[in-house]
């Protein structure tokens, strides 16, 4: 167990990542997803993309709504896990033991008919790059799941995949690591990245940018 020093983390963020993208680098990233089969919408604050996400995900459908600072932050968590208009994955998650029922939960987050979440750069190139400690979103983000949502803050738009692993390295892991030490008293890792350049089935991920900073 950690003790009290050890909850708080020593990683300092890089501020330099925190930067909105221009309109012109917005374009060209919109651009470039939709060439990779990556269907993209620009919206100017959380809100639109509130209202957006709730319009794309039908009233009853299997959906999973990710953990993620920015989903929290604009609301979405709350209204797919308790509202009661859809069949939300993370309540029955929550539900099942982890010690006697692990396959249970790892089947129902690897392929939910639907799943909500973020990333953590998108290239000008029109890749996008997440990271994660033990993979969970990862699987679903490639394949498991049939519909995929991304709600990225245009912050983390990046030129390229290195500066998209700096990103990661350098400003992500930081404040994930602060997050969880905070929360759950335990340092986080990256363990895995998942970088999708494209999509074979066209608008099986829809990625809704925003104008404003959300998450990290």
């Amino acid at each position: 167990m950690l003790n009290a020093q050890d909850a708080i983390s020593e990683l300092v963020p890089n501020p330099e990542f925190t930067k909105l993208a221009s309109d012109e680098q917005i374009e060209k990233v919109v651009q470039a997803l939709e060439a990779n089969n990556i269907h993209a919408i620009v919206v100017e604050n959380g809100e639109e993309a509130t209202r957006l996400v709730l319009q794309l995900v039908p009233l009853g459908v299997e959906v999973y709504a990710n953990i993620s600072k920015t989903l929290e932050t604009i609301g979405i968590t709350n209204d797919i896990d308790k509202s009661g208009r859809y069949d939300a994955v993370r309540p029955k998650v929550l539900a099942l033991d982890r010690k006697t029922q692990a396959d249970e939960i790892r089947i129902l987050r690897a392929r939910p008919a639907y799943i909500i979440g973020s990333v953590h750069a998108i290239t000008e190139q029109g890749q996008i790059l997440t990271a994660s400690n033990g993979g969970s979103q990862l699987a679903p983000y490639a394949y498991g799941a049939g519909k995929v949502i991304l709600v990225v803050g245009a912050q983390k738009i990046v030129k390229d995949l290195n500066e998209g692993f700096r990103r990661i390295e350098e400003y992500s892991y930081p404040l994930e690591d602060e997050r969880l030490r905070a929360t759950l008293g335990v340092p986080t890792a990256i363990g895995k990245v998942l970088i999708v350049n494209r999509e074979i089935v066209p608008g099986r991920t829809i990625v809704i940018l925003v104008k404003e900073e959300l998450g990290y």
